[in-house]
């Protein structure tokens, strides 16, 4: 695993690192875009994320502390060697930079990505982005995905030295838009995030938000962005 992480770290070898600054959190949000996921649903993931950004208790929470500004990227992700990121780092210390970044996403298109699910390989390049942000007080990787891993590093293995690092691991599983019928589409929803919590989650608090659907993406966001954001905003103000 170690070789992985190396070897994503010299694929961001050409970005300069942020210069040090008080950041209370350090969040990277990974877009699931494997083969499974077509353009509608990425559109879905992708408005959905920019409706959570700028729900007002998401807005509130993230602007709660301007003198330690929460710190975000946003990548997406695919096979073993397709991923790439929408958003470099960005300090969110006013609603200028939720607006920036809701620009981006949104003139944002579907690029030709590689079949298959490389899970673990995403959850490497997260660790190795918040690598560049030891200074924040916490550092969140939020891993979005509708299936399970078939490429690369099993997750299991990657989320070992990730928790060496002091990462928090959260997911957000997208379940089957239209399944046979309501009964079994709770039921995969509840195997994929038995097999995120096995396999993905880890860290103090570490949670899998679930969301019947790209339909059920933004809400879904909204209130993981919520969770994640509440007990750090509490803690600082106090």
């Amino acid at each position: 695993m170690r070789i992985t992480i190396a070897f994503v770290l010299s694929f961001l070898s050409g970005q300069p690192l942020a210069a040090d600054e008080s950041c209370r959190q350090a969040l990277a949000l990974g877009l699931d875009v494997s083969g499974s996921v077509d353009l509608r649903e990425y559109r879905l993931q992708i408005d959905g994320l920019v409706t959570a950004l700028n729900n007002p208790d998401v807005v509130s929470l993230l602007l709660s502390t301007p003198s330690a500004p929460v710190s975000l990227i946003i990548y997406e992700w695919s096979g073993p060697d397709d991923q790439a990121v929408l958003v470099p780092w960005t300090a969110i210390r006013g609603p200028a930079d939720l607006r920036d970044i809701s620009v981006i996403l949104s003139r944002t298109e579907r690029r030709s990505s590689t079949p298959g699910t490389a899970l673990g390989t995403a959850m490497a390049l997260g660790a190795s982005l918040l690598t560049q942000k030891d200074h924040c007080w916490k550092k969140t990787l939020d891993i979005s995905g509708d299936g399970k891993s078939n490429l690369g590093p099993r997750p299991r293995d990657v989320r070992t030295d990730v928790s060496d690092l002091g990462i928090t691991v959260n997911a957000l599983v997208i379940g089957a838009d239209s399944p046979a019928s309501g009964d079994r589409r709770q039921q995969e929803l509840g195997e994929l995030s038995s097999y995120f919590r096995a396999e993905v989650i880890t860290g103090p608090d570490s949670f899998v938000q679930t969301a019947i659907g790209f339909e059920a993406y933004a809400d879904a966001m909204t209130l993981k962005l919520k969770r994640e954001l509440e007990g750090l905003a509490i803690s600082a103000l106090q």
